[in-house]
């Protein structure tokens, strides 16, 4: 059993810490938010993801939920730091909080302690949360500090934390090595042991380059519109190949959520500030952000006239199983739809209590069968397993046109044209 605290309580935090509970350990969840934290102390999880409540209720033994930075410190051999690294205007991202915590961790050292660096952050952070502490410390005590960034997908996070593809360790010393192994031993995961530097590196490449994927198979969507080919099909040929394999390749209105723009943008303002232009990085930008104004105009051209048009979206989240909303391809192209005079429906089984912050103009509705009624277009936004089994035929008889803009192929097109409706798709 290790003791281990962990300082934010966001996706990452709160699922690592009822994960690492589940193995085990004893865990101290920290967060400044004290309405947060009362929340959790009450059994109430303030985030939408699957099985998270059942997992911190089963391990209510191992872990705890304090304000008191200071507490969790002192009574912790392993200090993972997931605090929030927001992006700033030009792309860099905001590492306010992360010295905060350094420091914070520095004046209340009360022996040796194992911090690591569990928030996504730019090469060499590392270096600056050593530099940090050493500058704060009360008096010397020896410490390590690590880089051990996550890969959790919402939705799927704790499967993907108890069943990693691996796991990944950047250490400069070999007690960090060996403390860091035996935490993540009951995995029976390959476990990657790099330096700090490296293993930084390897989150921003990999949420770049799943990002550079996206991006690619929607721009292979958008020349099969114009030839009359199925990208799904395409992609279906293109991911039996081992070398590049089929996750990622569904084309759709352009990836979201806070990870992957966050990530890319950030990867681009290293390199660039190193000396290189990652350019490729800049232009998946670019595909990503036309491809939400590609769908929206799609909408337009199915409806012709867009001003006082009825619009019902199906789903707002950037992607199922989740509450999240942040940089949801949702929010720009309702944006671009509301500034043209269009009406906004809208119904999402998690998120509609968070989007309302962003679009407080779209009427939001309690089930699928409200948000359709009397719409000129039903647009199928967000593929949650609630609207894979709708009665569109019922549906076609309480719209008032039998539009269906399915932005994520969730649907059989020769169905729904049976049905009595206009289909379109993303590039079939």
């Amino acid at each position: 059993m290790k003791k281990t605290c962990i300082i934010g309580s966001g996706y990452v935090g709160l699922v690592s810490g009822a994960c690492f509970a589940e193995l085990g350990n004893k865990v101290i969840l920290i967060d400044n938010d004290a309405k947060k934290i009362k929340a959790l102390k009450n059994n109430q999880v303030p985030i939408y993801e699957p099985g998270l409540d059942k997992l911190l209720k089963k391990n209510k033994s191992r872990i705890s939920f304090s304000t008191n930075i200071n507490e969790g410190i002192l009574n912790s051999d392993i200090i993972f730091i997931c605090v929030g690294t927001p992006p700033r205007e030009d792309g860099s991202a905001d590492l306010s909080s992360v010295e905060r915590v350094a420091t914070e961790i520095a004046r209340n050292m009360n022996g040796y302690k194992l911090i690591v660096d569990k928030s996504t952050v730019p090469v060499e952070t590392g270096e600056w949360v050593k530099t940090t502490i050493e500058r704060n410390m009360a008096k010397k005590t020896p410490f390590d500090v690590a880089s051990n960034p996550e890969f959790l997908r919402e939705g799927t996070a704790i499967h993907d934390f108890l069943n990693p593809d691996r796991v990944v360790i950047g250490v400069s010393s070999k007690e960090a090595e060996r403390i860091l192994t035996e935490l993540y031993k009951p995995l029976k995961a390959p476990i990657v042991v790099t330096d700090i530097k490296s293993a930084e590196l390897i989150k921003h490449a990999s949420n770049s380059f799943l990002a550079m994927k996206i991006s690619f198979i929607n721009s292979v969507a958008n020349v099969c519109e114009k030839v009359g080919a199925d990208v799904t099909k395409v992609a279906e040929g293109m991911g039996m190949d081992k070398r590049i394999g089929k996750t990622f390749l569904n084309a759709g209105p352009g990836f979201g959520g806070f990870c992957f723009p966050k990530d890319l943008e950030a990867f681009y303002w290293i390199s660039k500030k190193l000396g290189y232009n990652f350019g490729i990085l800049q232009e998946v930008k670019k595909v990503n952000e036309d491809q939400k104004k590609l769908i929206a105009k799609k909408i337009e051209d199915a409806l012709w006239i867009i001003k006082d048009k009825t619009i019902a979206f199906l789903g707002l989240a950037f992607k199922p199983n989740t509450d999240d909303m942040r940089m949801a391809p949702s929010i720009d192209i309702i944006n671009i739809l509301h500034k043209k005079g269009a009406i906004i429906k809208a119904y999402d089984p998690e998120s509609m209590g968070k989007a309302k912050t962003d679009m407080p103009f779209v009427k939001y509705c309690k089930n699928p069968l409200e948000v359709c009624k009397d719409a000129d277009c039903v647009v199928l936004m967000t593929e949650w397993e609630e609207f894979k089994n709708l009665d569109f035929k019922k549906i076609r008889s309480i719209v008032k046109q039998p539009i269906l803009i399915d932005t994520r192929n969730y649907y059989n097109p020769q169905t729904m044209k049976q049905l009595g409706y206009i289909y379109k798709g993303v590039g079939r």
